[in-house]
């Protein structure tokens, strides 16, 4: 190499764990920006472009906002400033660090909507030596408007380097063991700590519209897969899979979660454990939908106890997961 030659850094690989996004604070105009960016995605919303953005800006980001702050705000952090879905991305990124303990490897993390972005986080991996890219969207079930819109934003990226590394996706992961087992470990850790027996476990998923699987999205069968890998390990309670968190007017993946928690105490299903399976790091749907507005409305309806599972979080049986897809994918 000429003296003259400007220093390259090479030899590195990069892991940038991906997940969904959150606003930088619970203010009505970070809100607004993050549902924005959001909500403008055609991998999330598949209607005709130019009428879906009249409705979307005279509209949901003229009235949502608010209602989705305050949401947040019944959930966030505020001694860290951060939500909780920042703030376990953070700990999962640092803790996964520590525990791949190679020089070589650089680990990051990064969201689809907000900050810090996908764009941001592979430049500066690139121009740190990372020569090989490990892209690891934290949904466990592959779906079009989550793992396939990370894939859009990763290779829009890339479009437009020069000079780019080679590129790995660990596309989903809804029957890895590891993943499977650090799921069941948290259902029967809450269940030594509740007092009562629950009649049912409910899995509720993050819904999609039914044309999307219709159209050949395997989301469905992927949650289907998993519950069933779940309930193979706990025999003696029964779980059904639910769907939550739809939008708009069009029928999206059944049951869903609100009105089946709504029916159970008819059902003489009086005591429930909901679990979150599809979600990586709890958030404002865990949190604010299903043990806030979910138990609400199970208690209203007649229920007598109801339980949330937490998320995976950063616990050590999840960085471990986290380890063992890195080095899947490393070589």
């Amino acid at each position: 190499m000429r003296e003259d030659h400007p220093k390259i850094k090479y030899g590195k690989t990069g892991v940038l764990l991906i997940n969904l996004g959150t606003p930088d604070s619970t203010g009505w105009w970070d809100i607004r920006k993050y549902l924005k960016e959001f909500l403008s995605d055609r991998r999330v919303i598949e209607v005709n472009p130019f009428l879906w953005q009249i409705i979307l800006n005279l509209f949901i980001l003229t009235f949502r906002p608010s209602k989705t702050a305050k949401a947040y705000k019944e959930i966030w952090f505020n001694d860290v400033n951060k939500s909780p879905l920042r703030f376990f991305t953070e700990m999962q990124t640092k803790k996964l660090s520590q525990r791949i303990k190679n020089k070589n490897i650089i680990i990051d993390f990064a969201m689809r909507y907000g900050n810090p972005s996908i764009k941001k986080k592979i430049e500066k991996m690139q121009k740190e030596g990372c020569e090989k890219l490990i892209i690891l969207p934290l949904y466990p079930q592959y779906a079009s408007p989550t793992t396939a819109t990370v894939c859009d934003e990763v290779f829009r990226v890339l479009m437009k380097m020069r000079w780019q590394p080679a590129i790995q996706i660990v596309p989903h992961y809804e029957s890895e063991p590891l993943y499977i087992n650090a799921i069941v470990k948290s259902i029967k850790k809450k269940i030594d700590e509740i007092d009562w027996e629950p009649d049912l476990i409910v899995a509720s998923y993050h819904g999609i519209p039914k044309k999307y699987f219709e159209k050949g999205d395997p989301y469905h069968c992927y949650c289907q897969k998993t519950t069933r890998l779940i309930s193979e390990k706990i025999m003696d309670i029964k779980i059904i899979t639910t769907f939550q968190s739809r939008f708009g007017p069009q029928e999206w993946l059944q049951p869903y979660t609100d009105k089946t928690l709504e029916n159970l105490p008819k059902e003489g299903k009086k005591k429930v454990l909901v679990i979150s399976p599809g979600f990586a790091s709890d958030c404002v749907e865990t949190l604010e939908e299903i043990s806030i507005q979910g138990r609400e409305s199970f208690e209203k309806s007649g229920g007598e106890k109801f339980s949330f599972v937490p998320c995976l979080n950063d616990n050590d049986d999840h960085i471990e997961l986290l380890e063992h897809l890195v080095n899947k994918n490393f070589n």
